[in-house]
């Protein structure tokens, strides 16, 4: 017997943070292949997600952004007859550097769509909306901090 549907979209939402913190970002972009990603700014499709996590993340020498996302209180809502999906999440983003000891960097929330196509959950559309901020000068390029700082 095969895994739920539910099951199926939350091993995508798993799938995206893990990648993420491996530093992952082709395989993250495959996750958008017929999606898109927003934060503030918009990605979609596979080369533009992944591209922009590379302009977006700062990488350490062992090829990772030295992040640990956790995803809790995931709420799914599927329609099967449709073949759709939303999932309300909410993320904490941990980071270690040798400059920053362990600790929270952002907290917030995940509102994404999905669609089933021929037998497969995709994402539709990753949201993420940040609503906690810790120190981010470890995680995130210069250009998107002072996009932060302009808000």
């Amino acid at each position: 017997m095969g895994i739920s549907s539910a099951q199926a979209i939350e091993h995508l939402m798993l799938r995206y943070a893990e990648h993420v913190d491996a530093g992952e970002f082709d395989q993250v972009g495959e996750l958008f292949a017929e999606g898109s990603f927003r934060d503030g700014s918009e990605a979609s499709g596979a080369a533009a997600v992944a591209a922009k996590f590379r302009e977006m993340l700062v990488v350490y020498p062992d090829g990772t952004p030295r992040t640990k996302h956790v995803t809790t209180n995931i709420l799914i809502e599927v329609d099967e007859d449709a073949g759709t999906a939303t999932a309300r999440a909410y993320f904490t983003v941990l980071q270690a550097v040798p400059e920053l000891p362990l600790q929270i960097i952002a907290a917030g929330r995940y509102r994404d769509t999905f669609r089933r196509r021929e037998g497969r959950w995709r994402l539709a559309a990753l949201r993420a909306q940040a609503e906690l901020l810790g120190e981010l000068r470890f995680h995130l390029s210069p250009r998107v901090l002072a996009g932060i700082a302009g808000r």
